[in-house]
């Protein structure tokens, strides 16, 4: 199972939210390029990151972090948060991410979704937000009153390359993961899918693992590594061999 240390960067610093809202945020000390410079000493072979400014502004706010990140690093890094075009899609490739994650834009248009994963064969992922089963959009803020797995029906068959499921009620909490329901997802999933919000301590990684869910492909790990609660040390142990 692959581990996924994530980094929100906000105002070109390393942030956590609570349960995606802006006003509820907390502010690390370290920089977006320096803590991944800690993840890749400490031998992490996959990255997740949010630009939380390109969620509000539906623009590549910061690319140049990412740039710097790809080029000093031999890390595969997926990227979210306001992806909205196709330009905006090529501009993360031509720097040499593995992943972009498209959410609200693609959820809202279809048509979006499928022409980017015809266009980018392997390298769309999908970012599927839940609330209490029901898929929400626009920073969470939008209930869509659609179930996430006829939504996820809907798209099987376009070609996503990979699904992280976030619970929202979780994210950010430290309450565990909503395994229930990721494995539901997983196998109605035609690609493999990551596990994201609420990991609290080891237990989490090891009852990840545990499940032994060969469309489980891995999982997201915040706030509990910048709180302290999972030492990287113990979570680098974890690394997929």
């Amino acid at each position: 199972m692959k581990i996924f240390p994530a980094i929100d960067i906000k105002d070109k610093k390393c942030v956590r939210l609570i349960k995606g809202d802006f006003d509820n945020k907390t502010e690390y000390e370290t920089s977006p390029i320096n803590q991944a410079c800690k993840f890749n000493d400490h031998g992490f072979k996959n990255l997740h990151i949010v630009d939380l400014d390109g969620a509000l502004t539906g623009k590549t706010v910061n690319l140049n972090i990412i740039k710097e990140i790809v080029s000093k690093h031999d890390l595969k890094i997926e990227i979210g948060g306001g992806i909205r075009t196709t330009d905006s899609i090529k501009q993360y490739i031509d720097v040499g991410v593995e992943k972009v994650i498209l959410g609200s834009g693609a959820i809202k248009n279809k048509e979006f979704l499928k022409d980017a994963c015809d266009k980018f064969k392997n390298k769309i992922a999908l970012g599927l937000d839940a609330k209490d089963g029901n898929l929400y959009v626009s920073g969470w803020k939008e209930n869509l009153d659609i179930k996430t797995v006829d939504f996820l029906k809907e798209v099987n068959s376009f070609g996503v390359s990979r699904i992280i499921y976030t619970d929202i009620n979780r994210d950010g909490m430290k309450t565990g993961p909503n395994f229930k329901e990721t494995i539901k997802i997983a196998e109605l999933s035609n690609c493999p899918v990551v596990i994201s919000g609420g990991v609290s301590s080891m237990k989490d990684i090891k009852k990840a693992k545990d499940l032994n869910n060969k469309k489980i492909e891995g999982i997201v790990v915040g706030k509990a590594i910048y709180d302290g609660d999972i030492k990287l040390d113990d979570l680098a142990k974890e690394i997929d061999a």
